[in-house]
């Protein structure tokens, strides 16, 4: 395949993933192992439909800068500050510990220091790419392993920048190395810096101000601009993309545009992610492989023996509990992405040489690939020992999750006059709730009173489902544009048939469309005000004040009838006519003869 021809290129990775993937997931085996085996096939040792894997390597690459940036959205600031411990703690812990006996094993079996203490560094790392994936594919981001996970992977981000400067060191290469000592740290700096004051003072008005043309792709367009501009930056100053993407996610972890940015970047990095899985299946050298199976198969052993034992004093150290330290001891037990980095930057300086750097590319992408394949047999064994427990979904009974990783129980979308009254009043009933608001300046002065509104369309799915539908227990409608509220209802009545919605009505006609798609709790928005008018109105008449509130109660439940008894006869109109005018004079007859009965009870007494 020729390398410029976009088309063919796209459809031969577009082809084997839609052929692999639900393949692999209807054997049971998930959509990363699909990945892998299309990446495999198609790759230099399968069908060679790709001859050279490199390049789709560093492009899919960008799909673990977009995967990062969707985590830092998760991650409000207050949340990261208080996994600073974590992050520098048992991440230096796992690092530095499976480094240090990885190089001791490395030079007891007679191998250079160097040599050793390189691939060491190189091994220690981890798949962010499948170890964040793995925890979203589980729902296990909230749970105490995949916060362990988290932490490990973003101290390892950070370590990469000292140690790629770190390895040249090892050949002698140190004064050639161009951006290194304080004036390469102090550009860092000065980066970070532009990332973290930018993105408090001028992502959210830019934001907003997008938002206000309305137009939906060049919201799209700017959440990428977003992510792709803030990698640059870090690229420029050898920065690593993803950990800039995290930052960035994290300062727009409390604005009112998360929701919309979450559903606008996920399709892209799932496409790209799983660009990067295939990738990563093609660039197995199975020619090293072949060559000496013993060795390859004894250093994945080796070095996944190391890593499970540091990782299981630390499992027992931190607050794991015992069923969620399988998928924390795998997940970071493999090899990483970024050891082909080390390896390549290694081989260039001259610290290994190419052989040897093949072989630990090599050992690494066996690692990623036997990843699920441990997954799948430790969810299997965990089965076996507690079989009351469903199969398909092992990790379903998780405890101690965090607070903030549980979507609030109710989603109100449309947050004006009305969708506000309701959602003052769950809130002080000790209810809280994801507000979606489609109107960039009320969402922005509703902010100021507190309230933690997110800009977004509750008409896509995907948003709905980013704002917790799943788990919801009940959506409240106060949408006021008749049509989008119609589609809204639709569309969660469709997805999410167990959600409970309650829905705001314009009029009749509006009810009527919602009470037929199956919506039982619908309000008229102006019946209830008319009424509590028309007692005021009865009360400065002369009427006493329970009089008028009974009279109000009893037209109110009339009237209520009085429309569900029209609603199968909604197309005539002369139908619609006769019933409305024989229930007027129903209701004038009731309220008559209680008149009379009130005026001869009073006589009487």
């Amino acid at each position: 395949m020729e390398h410029g021809n976009w088309l063919t290129g796209s459809l031969v990775y577009l082809a084997a993933a839609v052929l692999a993937v639900p393949l692999a997931k209807a054997l049971g085996l998930g959509s990363i192992i699909g990945y892998l085996a299309a990446g495999i096939v198609i790759g230099p040792w399968g069908l060679k439909l790709v001859s050279d894997p490199q390049d789709m390597l560093h492009f899919a690459e960008f799909g673990v800068v977009l995967m990062l940036f969707l985590v830092g959205l998760e991650l409000e600031p207050r949340r990261l500050w208080a996994l600073r411990r974590p992050i520098f703690g048992w991440g230096s812990v796992q690092l530095a510990g499976s480094a240090a006996l990885m190089t001791a094993v490395g030079v007891a079996c007679g191998v250079d220091w160097r040599i050793a203490l390189v691939a060491a560094l190189g091994l220690a790392m981890s798949s962010t790419a499948i170890g964040l994936g793995v925890l979203a594919e589980r729902n296990l981001m909230a749970t105490s392993s995949g916060q362990g996970v988290l932490s490990v992977m973003l101290l390892q981000d950070v370590a990469a920048i000292p140690i790629l400067a770190f390895v040249p060191l090892l050949a002698g290469a140190g004064a050639a190395h161009e951006g290194g000592g304080w004036w390469g740290a102090a550009k860092a700096a000065a980066v970070i810096a532009i990332i973290v004051l930018g993105g408090r003072l001028l992502l959210r008005p830019a934001l907003r101000w997008i938002a206000r043309s309305r137009t939906p792709e060049i919201f799209t367009a700017a959440s990428l601009l977003l992510v792709v501009a803030t990698a640059a930056l870090m690229q420029s100053v050898g920065l690593s993309m993803a950990l800039g993407a995290f930052l960035a996610g994290v300062l727009l972890a409390e604005s009112e545009y998360r929701r919309e940015l979450e559903t606008d970047i996920e399709p892209f990095k799932g496409l790209l992610l799983g660009l990067f899985f295939i990738a990563v299946g093609m660039s197995i050298d199975f020619a090293v492989v072949l060559a000496q199976p013993l060795l390859v198969a004894a250093i994945v052993a080796g070095f996944l023996l190391v890593k499970a034992a540091v990782l299981w004093g630390m499992g027992r150290a931190m607050p794991i509990p015992a069923r969620e330290r399988p998928p924390f001891l795998i997940l970071l037990a493999q090899g990483g992405e970024f050891g082909f980095v080390v390896f390549q930057s290694a081989a260039t300086a001259g610290v290994i040489d190419a052989p040897t750097s093949s072989l630990l590319v090599a050992a690494v992408a066996l690692s990623m690939l036997l990843t699920p394949l441990l997954l799948l047999a430790s969810d299997r064994i965990r089965a076996r020992r507690h079989a009351r427990q469903d199969r398909a979904a092992p990790y379903d009974e998780i405890g101690d999750r965090i607070d903030d990783g549980h979507a609030p129980p109710v989603i109100i979308a449309g947050f004006g006059r009305y969708g506000q009254i309701v959602g003052r009043l769950l809130h002080a009933s000790g209810f809280s709730a994801t507000v979606l608001e489609h109107d960039a300046e009320q969402v922005e002065a509703v902010r100021r009173f507190g309230w933690q509104v997110y800009y977004g369309d509750a008409t896509r799915l995907d948003l709905l489902r980013s704002a917790g539908a799943d788990s919801a227990r009940l959506f409240v409608l106060a949408i006021d544009d008749v049509e989008q509220s119609v589609a809204v209802a639709r569309l969660v009545r469709e997805h999410f048939p167990r959600l409970g919605i309650v829905a705001r009505a314009r009029n009749v006609s509006h009810y009527y469309q919602l009470r037929n798609l199956g919506v039982e709790a619908v309000e008229r928005e102006t019946l209830d005000s008319a009424l509590m008018s028309g007692r005021s109105a009865l009360e400065l008449l002369g009427l006493e004040r329970h009089q008028a509130r009974t009279l109000a109660l009893r037209f109110r439940r009339h009237n209520l009838e009085l429309v569900e008894q029209m609603r199968p006869h909604t197309g005539d109109e002369a139908q619609l006519i006769a019933i409305a005018k024989q229930g007027r004079q129903q209701l004038e007859e009731q309220f008559a003869r209680e008149r009379e009965e009130a005026r001869q009870h009073r006589r009487s007494s």
